[in-house]
């Protein structure tokens, strides 16, 4: 099966991305129209709820009313998983770590979109005790637990040197075969030269024949 250029998983990247940044949007654009001043929604008594929460922090309400800041690390963490991405391997369990850095940039972007234009993060989901959070965190978590199995179970030291990984292995038989062809072809020259020098010596020899005739 030939194997699919890499602007194709470029795209395929940007399209999740760009579906998954849409789904948290979308929901927290549900809540701000449902829940915003209203009482919490319960699915399973007070354990499970849906409730409206402005979060001016981080993910799970973390390290509040620090604004610029989230922005200008949001931005640089972006930017860092867009270059990893150009450089990951879109081949074989490459697939599962490029997945995990899409759903974290989207986590990111979403939660980033928030507090660019409202200075604050939506947060709408409440389980038990745990701090209120929202489907970009979702992201975030998921992909950051799957992203640390990867690392430590799954990937090998060597096969994390992307640029290493990139760029073909030449096995020593390949070698070996450029070095067969190459001196069958000096062979097969060499018999040419051969050929061509007997052949004005035989014609010299016709010439002193003719004459002596």
């Amino acid at each position: 099966m030939k194997k699919l250029p890499s602007v194709v998983f470029y795209i395929i990247d940007i399209l999740l991305m760009a579906g998954l940044t849409f789904l948290d949007q979308y929901t927290k654009g549900l809540v701000v129209e449902r829940l915003k001043e209203q009482a919490p929604y319960s699915i399973a008594g007070d354990f499970f709820t849906f409730r409206y929460l402005e979060n001016k922090g981080a993910a799970f309400s973390i390290l509040q009313n620090q604004r610029v800041f989230f922005l200008i690390v949001g931005t640089v963490f972006c930017l860092v998983i867009i270059a990893a991405l150009i450089y990951i391997p879109t081949y074989g369990k490459y697939h599962a770590l490029r997945l995990c850095l899409v759903f974290l940039f989207s986590g990111a972007l979403g939660n980033m979109i928030d507090r660019y234009m409202n200075s604050y993060v939506v947060d709408f989901i409440s389980v038990g005790t745990f701090p209120v959070f929202n489907v970009a965190d979702i992201y975030v978590t998921v992909s950051t637990a799957a992203l640390v199995i990867l690392v430590l179970f799954v990937f090998k030291e060597d096969e994390l040197n992307f640029k290493a990984v990139r760029t073909p292995k030449i096995h020593s038989s390949m070698v070996y075969r450029n070095d067969s062809a190459s001196d069958k072809s000096e062979d097969i020259s060499f018999k040419e030269d051969k050929a061509g020098e007997k052949k004005p010596e035989k014609e010299e020899d016709k010439e002193e024949t003719d004459a002596s005739k």
